[in-house]
């Protein structure tokens, strides 16, 4: 009896982590049908920077900047009264000009990542339209951009907004610094984005110790990544723009990254943000799959 009850015993403790595991992804897949059906995480928004650093170069470079995706990493630069970026040298011919981040949150494509992490992605370019993920290196911290091939053994979530749906957060929180690449220098003429004047890149302090280790001495500043939501008619004018640049194809094979049906999806986006921004948003993912971050050039 003893033996027959050991096993039964055995087989309930080697049962409760898979019923467990099981609970804990039904949970999930709820949270994402929720998300998916009913949010504004599809939308396009820029990021902006705040820096409440009483010093001078804080207060002049860093705050009240802008995101753009440059040479891999991602840079903060001037902004002008209407949000696009300024190259931080105006002597300095920028080609291609600077991009501004773009980006919205889609589920990373990664099987082995249990429970699916929430992956943030960014245009990188509008000519040819190309998207990529935007990760924190492992080693040294700072924030990149890469395919799926290149960002798949990095930090690439979990992305998400503050609770007032204000501010980028990752892994739980707010931990955004700006470091300068020049190490106090008035120039750097030994890097490509050094040559271009791109100085304050960003990086996240993954452990909160102050990036030990990681920052080397080199000056930094405590940033907050606030979000600009781009408007309807910003939307517009890119989608316009980009009928103009390329031939749209329609294309399948995204249905997976998405958790809620389709129509109470599109529905939900018509009701909220109206029909030309649904349009746009299904344009989006019908371009060529060269600009998908996990499809074309070097996956497999």
């Amino acid at each position: 009896m003893s033996l027959v009850l050991g096993l039964f015993l055995g087989g309930c403790v080697t049962a409760i982590p898979i019923v467990t595991g099981v609970a804990e992804g039904v949970e999930y897949q709820k949270k994402q049908n929720a998300e998916a059906a009913s949010e504004t995480r599809m939308i396009k928004f820029n990021l902006n920077t705040a820096c409440d650093v009483q010093d001078d170069i804080a207060k002049e470079e860093v705050d009240n900047g802008t995101l753009v995706l440059r040479h891999d990493k991602v840079w903060i630069v001037p902004r002008d009264q209407d949000g696009k970026p300024l190259p931080p040298d105006d002597q300095v011919k920028m080609d291609p000009p600077l991009h501004a981040f773009a980006g919205f949150y889609i589920q990373y494509p990664d099987e082995d990542r249990s429970p699916p992490q929430r992956g943030l992605v960014s245009t990188i370019s509008d000519d040819p339209p190309m998207l990529n993920w935007l990760y924190c290196d492992r080693a040294t911290y700072e924030l990149r951009y890469g395919n799926r091939t290149t960002s798949i053994t990095h930090i690439v979530g979990e992305w998400d907004w503050t609770e007032d749906e204000s501010n980028l957060i990752l892994d739980g929180w707010e931990g955004f610094v700006a470091i300068d690449e020049w190490d106090g220098a008035d120039t750097d003429p030994t890097t490509p984005w050094g040559r271009e004047g791109l100085r304050w890149a960003l990086y996240f302090d993954k452990d909160d110790n102050g990036l030990k280790g990681k920052h080397k001495g080199r000056d930094m500043f405590e940033v907050m990544l606030q979000r600009k939501m781009q408007s309807e008619e910003d939307q517009l004018k890119m989608m316009e723009a980009a009928e103009k640049k390329m031939q749209v194809k329609s294309r399948g094979g995204l249905s997976t990254q998405f958790s809620a049906p389709a129509k109470e999806r599109d529905e939900a986006w018509v009701k909220k943000y109206g029909r030309h921004t649904e349009n746009e948003k299904k344009k989006a993912f019908d371009v060529d799959a060269s600009a998908l971050p996990w499809e074309g050039g070097e996956e497999s």
